[in-house]
């Protein structure tokens, strides 16, 4: 395989596995700071649930938008520049 194509395999991986920990670590520390904000003012999972889920909408909504812009970048190296007056 060569050096190349054995790096960017490898900046795949690594940027999968940062995505994975980002969607599940993120909410789960969100959650857990809003139950220890439950406990201290005395309500019920109120905080826990609202920012365990906007944690976790935000964290779907950047993944989302992330992709949508790799995915452009990509696309265009592939197709390559249009020149003008040229048909699709």
């Amino acid at each position: 395989m060569d050096p190349r194509e054995r790096r960017e395999t490898y900046n795949g991986a690594s940027d999968a596995w940062a995505q994975a920990v980002e969607l599940t670590v993120t909410p789960l520390i969100f959650g857990f700071l809003g139950h220890r904000l439950d406990l201290w003012v005395g309500t019920s999972p109120v905080f826990t649930l609202v920012l365990g889920v906007f944690c976790l909408a935000y964290v779907v909504w950047k993944a989302c938008t992330t992709y949508a812009a790799r995915m452009q970048v990509y696309e265009a190296r592939l197709v390559g520049p249009r020149r003008s007056g040229a048909r699709p």
